[in-house]
């Protein structure tokens, strides 16, 4: 799902991600909750009417962004502390303030508050942050029972990249019964090979009855990973924020497409790309918008990306109906290798 931060996915209007293909967009708890405030947001009728997006949205906690103000948050047992980036106020998010919020914030599905653990960490620290977040989890669970809506609220298995932490916060968690289940603490630096082998873990653990989240991730080839080995869904800053820094994702790997290389290229940046800026443009003038700081560059590099990766999903759900998924993942992940300079 396209990350709009800011109830809004930067420089696509709600209309273009349609037409992209978006189904459903993330929210960020914290930034909605410092502005414009989840009160503001509620008699606006809640996300959907403040925005103008009429299909599905998911909120996620805030948790990561309050986790990662190192100096400015402290942790408690009744939930974390944290200074405002914006201004220095002083706030708090516990796990019943957090439900609370997103309740205001009318998202559809939401995220219990957790404890994100960074990496590296000591297995002793690990286990202290999983059994906090499942404390957590359970006071959200009970106050989000509170309130009869239609909002879904999933449950976070935490525990690093230690597996049996990650075996026991997973059996607490489905203990707890939530509707569906999240993957937390895989997008914060760990090696790319322990975050295979705890999907590798996991997956024969997940009960199929349950949607399963995969939070923070990440690039294609982690998708066609985490698909493997039965996520059903991301959310990553990344297709919009590489995009916004010039690179771009093509079915033959990335391309700084403000190199010097491509001054002169007349082709598109993707010849079998069906995107507006493939279909319309050439990679030598969205090289020379963004080379001069237009914001056209900034919405065609966008829109390419986030075609891709809505596609690439699209792609990915038609190869497991006609049950191709493996040779399908192996040829994709061999064409990404390739290198871009290979479209033609």
């Amino acid at each position: 799902m396209p990350v709009g931060t800011q109830a809004t996915v930067k420089t696509q209007s709600h209309r273009e991600l349609e037409e992209l293909g978006a189904e459903i967009i993330l929210g960020n708890t914290y930034h909605l909750y410092l502005r414009p405030g989840a009160d503001l947001i509620a008699k606006a009728g809640g996300l959907h009417n403040f925005s103008s997006w009429n299909k599905p949205m998911l909120t996620d906690s805030g948790g990561y962004q309050v986790f990662s103000l190192k100096a400015l948050n402290k942790i408690t047992d009744q939930g974390v502390e944290f200074q405002s980036h914006i201004d220095g106020s002083r706030h708090i998010f516990t796990p019943e303030n957090v439900v609370e919020t997103q309740r205001k914030l009318g998202a559809d599905i939401t995220m219990p508050l957790d404890v994100c653990t960074e990496y590296p960490a000591e297995k002793r620290r690990a286990a202290k942050d999983a059994a906090r977040t499942l404390e957590w989890v359970n006071r959200a669970k009970a106050k989000w029972l509170e309130n009869t809506t239609d909002q879904v609220l999933f449950g976070i298995i935490q525990g690093s990249i230690y597996e049996d932490l990650r075996q026991q916060c997973l059996e607490d968690i489905l203990a707890i019964d939530f509707p569906g289940l999240a993957i937390g603490g895989l997008s914060v630096g760990e090696p790319k090979e322990d975050l295979i082998r705890i999907l590798d873990f996991l997956a024969p653990l997940l009960p199929e009855s349950k949607p399963r989240h995969l939070l923070g991730v990440g690039t294609p080839e982690d998708l066609l990973d985490g698909v493997f080995y039965g996520i059903d869904m991301f959310d990553c800053v990344m297709p919009t924020r590489n995009a916004r820094n010039g690179t771009i994702f093509t079915r033959r790997g990335k391309m700084t497409i403000k190199a010097a290389a491509y001054a002169e290229d007349f082709r598109p940046i993707d010849p079998e790309c069906g995107c507006a800026a493939c279909r319309n443009y050439t990679r030598a003038y969205i090289r020379h918008l963004l080379s001069v700081g237009e914001i056209l560059g900034l919405r065609l590099t966008t829109a390419h990306n986030l075609y891709f990766y809505i596609h690439l999903m699209k792609s990915i759900r038609l190869a497991i109906k006609e049950n191709r998924y493996s040779a399908f993942r192996n040829q994709i992940l061999m064409n990404l290798g390739i290198g871009s300079e290979s479209l033609y």
